[in-house]
């Protein structure tokens, strides 16, 4: 019997490491759905190559209670949610232009296999930068997703016309 419970202790120690995001977001939001310790945990999060945008990204973490409840220790939803927006001026560095853009974050969901995954990919045609957030995974890929544009323009100069006399 002790065994169990050490092996116990040993796996929520372990899930609770694996559940922790990527060291660039920050932790601004953490709602508390039911008793069971799941929560939804919205991160900031700035794009590491453009100056002046900040995503912030919501998902969903089961709490221990919830994982030793169902048996599926080692997994949250793929659900997630992104919104980015111009926080500062924008200065773009250097990013990748492929169609299949530039992964700027990465959170486990799973103990190895599936990942929260926020791409960046670059509109030259409409000149807006496009973060999808989705969920990858080895064998069956998840549908769920979330997409939020963000223009990149420069506002007009107003220029004030000489007051007739």
């Amino acid at each position: 019997m002790r065994n169990y419970k050490f092996i116990t202790a040993i796996l929520a120690l372990s899930a609770t490491a694996v559940f922790s995001t990527h060291s660039r977001a920050e932790e601004v939001g953490e709602v508390g759905v039911d008793w069971f310790g799941n929560d939804i945990i919205i991160e900031a999060i700035p794009d590491p190559k453009v100056e002046g945008v900040t995503c912030h990204v919501a998902y969903f973490e089961r709490g221990i209670i919830d994982r030793l409840q169902k048996g599926n220790w080692f997994e949250d939803p793929s659900n997630s949610s992104i919104e980015c927006r111009q926080t500062a001026p924008i200065t773009i560095g250097d990013i990748d232009l492929d169609k299949d853009g530039e992964e700027i974050f990465k959170s486990s969901r799973s103990l190895i296999w599936k990942k929260l995954v926020v791409k960046r990919i670059f509109d030259e045609k409409n000149n807006s930068l496009v973060y999808l957030a989705h969920s990858r995974e080895v064998q069956s890929g998840s549908a769920k997703m979330s997409i939020s544009v963000v223009p990149v323009y420069q506002p007009k100069q107003l220029v004030a016309e000489p007051a007739e006399q």
